[in-house]
């Protein structure tokens, strides 16, 4: 590409750029204006190039006009991704850190777009705006549409660690001590729950043995007491014939 052409492709690119740093209500307007000043190749594809709904707008607002906050965003993103990674492949990595930060990024991202969003009369869903910022900082790869974004982009989740084999890892012997403590101590409150019924059941057995002993005596006690009433009722007999 000769250095004419070349000039003329940035001054071109600078132009699309401008497109989606505007309004959205002008953007159609400007693009056709636009595509009308070239010809062939890239009149066609600046014809083709699709206005941005509300929120990849807004995305596309913090990358022009908060860059900090949207290079924040990816590095966070890209720092969480790579922790994650290495905890997945068995290495030491502080991944709840990583999240903290990550998500501090995402909520200052989203934020900074309501404020441009309102600022430009528009109102975009902070639960999609928020999703977007994820998807898009923890993209493999830093994505090529940035600054030009049209459609909502949706976090892939583990997809985006696609390729990478978890490796199983033993686990801490403090925690095979705990287990093991754990088990013995559910052993030994079986055995003394055990000793414990068995007691029961002896004590049981005791003082039914018990009761049989006083219902035999009672039955004995019984028997002489009808035994005692007839007694009396025949010497009251006899004393009421001699008289």
């Amino acid at each position: 590409m000769s250095d004419d052409n070349a000039a003329v492709a940035g001054k071109i690119d600078k132009d699309i750029d401008a497109l989606y740093q505007a309004h959205p209500s002008e953007f159609t307007a400007s693009r056709n204006a636009l595509a009308k000043t070239l010809t062939g190749e890239p009149a066609r594809e600046v014809r083709n190039l699709k206005k941005p709904t509300a929120v990849p707008w807004a995305v596309n607002q913090v990358f022009w006009k908060a860059r900090p906050i949207y290079d924040r965003l990816v590095e966070r993103g890209q720092a969480l991704r790579t922790a994650q990674i290495a905890s997945l492949k068995g290495r030491k990595a502080d991944v709840r850190t990583a999240i903290d930060a990550h998500r501090r990024a995402v909520g200052e991202a989203v934020h900074r777009a309501q404020q441009l969003a309102s600022e430009a009369g528009l109102s975009p869903d902070a639960d999609q705006l928020a999703r977007m910022f994820e998807a898009v900082s923890l993209a493999a790869t830093p994505s090529s549409e940035a600054g030009r974004f049209t459609e909502v982009a949706e976090p892939l989740g583990f997809g985006v660690l696609s390729g990478v084999t978890p490796v199983a890892r033993p686990a801490p012997a403090a925690d095979h001590a705990g287990e093991r403590r754990k088990a013995e101590q559910e052993r030994r409150e079986k055995q003394e729950a055990e000793a414990r019924l068995k007691a029961a059941s002896r004590e049981l057995e005791r003082a039914q043995e018990r009761v049989e002993t006083a219902r035999q005596a009672l039955q004995r006690a019984e028997a002489d007491l009808h035994a005692a009433e007839r007694l009396v009722e025949v010497e009251s007999a006899k004393l009421k014939v001699s008289t």
